[in-house]
């Protein structure tokens, strides 16, 4: 989308999710309110650490920090520690 928070039609954006998102909730009953917020920002910010450990990969491949993981040998070496 290549949007940024100060651009207006991010703000613009925001304003039909934030709508839409208050309508939905409103068509729950009152009590499951309250958890179903809870619960998409738990979601949210699982995504957003997801999000960021991907991005740590791909910096960490992109500077050459990442070998070729060989399974043969991962399980050799296991079945050494048993």
């Amino acid at each position: 989308m290549g949007l940024t928070v100060g651009d207006s039609r991010y703000t613009e954006l925001m304003s039909k999710f934030t709508e839409r998102a208050a309508a939905a909730l409103e068509l729950l009953p009152e009590e499951l309110q309250e958890p179903t917020v809870a619960y998409v920002l738990e979601q949210a910010e699982k995504f957003r650490v997801l999000k960021a450990d991907i991005q740590l990969g791909l910096d960490d491949e992109a500077a050459g920090r990442v070998r070729p993981w060989d399974f043969a040998d991962f399980l050799r070496r296991a079945r050494e520690m048993n």
